[in-house]
């Protein structure tokens, strides 16, 4: 290894050269107290900046901290934010032309996931990030390089690495926070709920492009018939409204807070960060966004429990399409979220298909049923519960035909829930539905078998598999849409998603030589992503990523199931 008097001279060497002459940096050279490793340098000023690795010896941080997989996860998290708010708050910027001074960590917005940027050991404290290291036009920018290589650099690395340097409340309080919320989510099948939203919580976000919490919001106060106390871990006592298993209404007027309460919801299967107002709203980790998908693609999905033999269509129990509708894309949607191990369904009725989701007495007597393939949800909303155990929570301001269904009825008023269970009873017994139940059979569906060789990571001989924001991921020749995907929060989980594709296209794993179905796949890539960590998603020439934050095994199905190229057996 090389000391930084070395890297010092190269940098003056190369200083006014061709932008390539920055190969020469690659190497590792020592800072005294932690190392700077130059991975990889960008071949042009307008590249992806160069990536870069620091390795802090003796790390100082106190091993309770980061003693288990939880508090490990978010220690890391809070030092790469750290590491970001050092970058912000010093005097680097972009100087010079192309990408010149950009220096990134991959660190999140409010949600806490698993990421590569930041691994913590007993004896090391490893970063990775990018650079992009200056030049005006094509080149180098040496003395600029140097100031920020030399100088910039390290002062960031000391503010936010070492633990005597750190705001030590403030640490423990991001720990804890994170911990609590595990600790909370663990509860709820014991206690037979599948959400809780703590009293205080701040529901509300600042806009349609900011996560942050919105300033001013009206504070959640749960309805005192469905108030419940859980405990941190700590044995400290949070009340908040449990909602209980079972199929769940949230009603209420346009704007009062239904879909605010919902989305809420949606996201509680992550942790946030503390004062981001949804630190103690918490979801089960299995519940997944149900919505109307026009247009998306669907490989032999058994859908024949909704969709049964609709015109020129066939077999619906291995029903494909290149342009899925609204009703048969949500029928599917809910059918792969089943089979990826879902039982926890969340709808919104201005996503959902209309005609999907109620079918009114009117509507029966004009259309007879022989001549409509649909079995609207409300026929299988309760059988899905009490047979499959598959719980659910729906929005619902335009139709009362659900209070016959519903276990559970929360009225949103100007943000505030109330209990109005008993209500909706009364307004069910008092007008009781004439409708017929359409429902044929028993709700089952046929499992699926997809065949590894039909993920395509490879554009002619090159591997290409990134992300587009986080709404695509590009895989191979492919752009996969998944705007429509809602949990999905961060662009470096959908990198991770097309990696994890890679690993099942590529593996050459006993538990997978076997035929395997779509959920036994998404429990070999979570099992081997507990025992080795995002680096295991990593393809050969991308070793230790930078920019992976953990996927859930629910939006790696949609990924996969999405690919124009899969093909399955069932």
């Amino acid at each position: 290894m090389d000391d930084k008097e070395k890297l010092i001279s190269i940098l003056k060497r190369i200083n006014g050269r061709g932008y390539k002459a920055y190969l020469d940096l690659n190497g590792n050279y020592d800072f005294g107290l932690f190392s700077l490793t130059i991975k990889h340098v960008q071949r042009d000023p307008f590249a992806s900046p160069s990536l870069l690795q620091v390795n802090v010896y003796n790390n100082s941080f106190p091993a309770e901290l980061y003693e288990n997989i939880t508090r490990k996860i978010a220690l890391e998290d809070y030092i790469s934010r750290a590491f970001r708010k050092g970058v912000n708050n010093s005097p680097i910027s972009r100087r010079g032309s192309g990408k010149s001074g950009i220096l990134l960590i991959d660190c999140g917005n409010q949600e806490i996931l698993q990421r590569s940027s930041v691994n913590i050991s007993e004896d090391n404290l490893e970063l990775r990030f990018q650079l992009g290291l200056p030049a005006r036009g094509r080149r180098i920018m040496g003395n600029e390089a140097q100031k920020i290589l030399i100088k910039i650099l390290p002062e960031i690395v000391f503010a936010s690495c070492f633990y005597e340097n750190l705001p030590v409340e403030e640490v423990t309080t991001h720990v804890k926070s994170f911990e609590d919320a595990e600790y909370l989510r663990s509860q709820l099948e014991g206690e037979g709920l599948v959400a809780f939203i703590a009293d205080g919580s701040i529901l509300p976000r600042e806009s349609g492009v900011s996560s942050k919490p919105l300033p001013g919001a009206v504070t959640f106060k749960s309805p005192t018939t469905l108030r419940v106390s859980l405990k941190t871990i700590q044995d400290e006592i949070v009340t908040g409204m449990g909602i209980p298993e079972g199929v769940n209404l949230i009603v209420g007027g346009g704007y009062h807070g239904k879909s605010t309460l919902l989305r809420a919801v949606e996201l509680g299967v992550y942790n946030h960060i503390p004062r981001d107002g949804r630190e103690l709203v918490i979801t089960r980790a299995d519940a997944v966004k149900i919505r109307a998908e026009d247009g998306r693609r669907v490989e032999k999905v058994d859908v024949k429990s909704f969709i049964h033999h609709p015109p020129g269509m066939g077999d619906t129990s291995r029903f494909s399409t290149e342009n899925a509708s609204g009703s048969t894309s949500q029928a599917t949607n809910i059918i792969e979220a089943l089979e990826a191990g879902s039982r926890l369904l969340l709808f919104d009725e201005d996503t959902s298909a209309t005609n999907f989701m109620i079918r009114d007495e009117r509507m029966q007597r004009l259309v007879s049923k022989d001549k409509e393939p649909i079995t609207p949800f409300i026929d299988r909303v309760d059988e899905l519960y009490q047979e499959q155990g598959v719980s659910s929570v729906l929005v619902m301001g335009g139709s009362g035909d659900y209070f016959q269904k519903a276990d559970t009825v929360i009225m949103m008023d100007h943000y505030q829930p109330y209990n109005v269970t008993l209500e909706a009873r009364k307004v069910a017994d008092e007008m009781p539905l004439n409708r017929r139940r359409e429902s044929r059979g028993k709700f089952t569906y046929k499992e699926r078998y997809p065949h590894p060789e039909s993920i395509k990571p490879d554009k002619g001989k090159r591997l290409k598999l990134d992300s587009k924001g986080v709404n695509q991921l590009v895989i191979g020749p492919e752009f996969v849409d998944l705007s429509q995907v809602e949990q999905l929060v961060e662009s470096s989980q959908t990198r991770a998603i097309g990696y994890a594709l890679y690993q099942f296209s590529k593996s050459r794993e006993d538990s997978l030589k076997r035929k395997s179905n779509i959920c036994e796949v998404l429990d070999y890539l979570e099992t081997k992503m507990n025992q080795e960590g995002l680096d295991f998603l990593a393809p050969p020439g991308r070793s230790q990523p930078h920019n992976l934050s953990r996927p859930r095994r629910y939006e790696i199905a949609a990924a996969m199931n999405r690919l124009r190229t899969l093909r399955v057996d069932s």
